[in-house]
């Protein structure tokens, strides 16, 4: 005579481990998703307040100090996403001489967002997405020339 044997109670240990293979890898890719999110979204945000940092500025301010402002305002929209942004990450070109009416100014930005939970050990670079954005503002062709360009 064959004696069955009892299972019950294993479905639940087979659904909580199936679960937890399931999870790990869905709740780390959604990590990455949030992050590229965030550094897009703060990138788009940056040149678009540099942009119009640069453009606004008052009269007798020379073109340093206008990117200076611009730098600092793409500086704060990135930090109000939780990330830094580094002195050689955005790029201001003017077409074709900066605060002189009718030219345009653009504001490009170029990093990368690290994967999350990489370690520092495994040596080289650690893995990571690029990150661009680009943002054009018109000086206007009604304004007063400002600065000494």
């Amino acid at each position: 005579m064959r004696r069955r044997r009892d299972e019950r109670g294993s479905a639940v240990v087979e659904f909580s481990w199936l679960a937890i293979l399931l999870m790990v890898p869905l709740v780390y890719v959604m990590l990455g998703v949030f992050d590229v999110q965030r550094a897009s979204y703060g990138a788009t945000a940056a040149t678009r307040a540099a942009g119009r940092a640069f453009v606004i500025v008052p009269d007798g301010v020379s073109e340093d100090e206008a990117r200076a402002r611009a730098f600092d305002a793409a500086r704060l929209a990135m930090k109000d996403q939780g990330m830094e942004l580094g002195s050689d990450d955005l790029t201001i070109t003017c077409d074709p001489v900066c605060l002189q009416p009718g030219s345009t100014v653009t504001v490009t930005l170029d990093t990368q967002v690290r994967l999350p939970l990489t370690p520092d050990a495994l040596g080289g670079e650690p893995p990571a997405i690029h990150i661009s954005a680009s943002h054009t503002e018109a000086f206007g062709d009604y304004r007063e020339a400002k600065g000494s360009g």
